[in-house]
C-alpha cells in the first residue's frame, strides 16, 4: 500500500507530456469502445437474435455447444455467438 501511495504521490501531474499521454489514452479508449460496439457487438447481437428466432435451441447447442468440432467452435468464438 505504501508503494502505491508513493507512486501516486510522485506522479508528474504538472508536466504537459504526462497530461497529454493521459488524455490520449482516454481518447483512444473512448474511440475503441465506440468502434467495438458499432462494428462488433451490434452485428453479433443481431445475428444471435436471428439464430434465437429462426433456429431451435437444440440445433444451436448441437452445432455450437461443447460437443461440436473445433472449426465450428472457433468460428463461433470469432462471431461472439457461443451459447452459455
Amino acid at each position: 500500500m505504501l508503494i502505491i501511495y508513493t507512486a501516486i504521490f510522485f506522479l508528474p501531474l504538472n508536466h504537459q507530456a504526462f497530461r497529454t499521454s493521459i488524455l490520449a489514452t482516454l481518447d483512444l479508449a473512448k474511440w475503441y469502445a465506440q468502434e467495438h460496439v458499432i462494428l462488433c457487438l451490434l452485428p453479433a447481437f443481431f445475428i444471435a437474435g436471428i439464430i434465437a428466432v429462426f433456429i431451435s435451441k437444440d440445433s444451436v447447442l448441437r452445432y455450437l455447444g461443447a460437443a461440436c468440432s473445433g472449426r465450428i467452435r472457433i468460428a463461433g468464438l470469432w462471431c461472439l455467438l457461443i451459447p452459455n
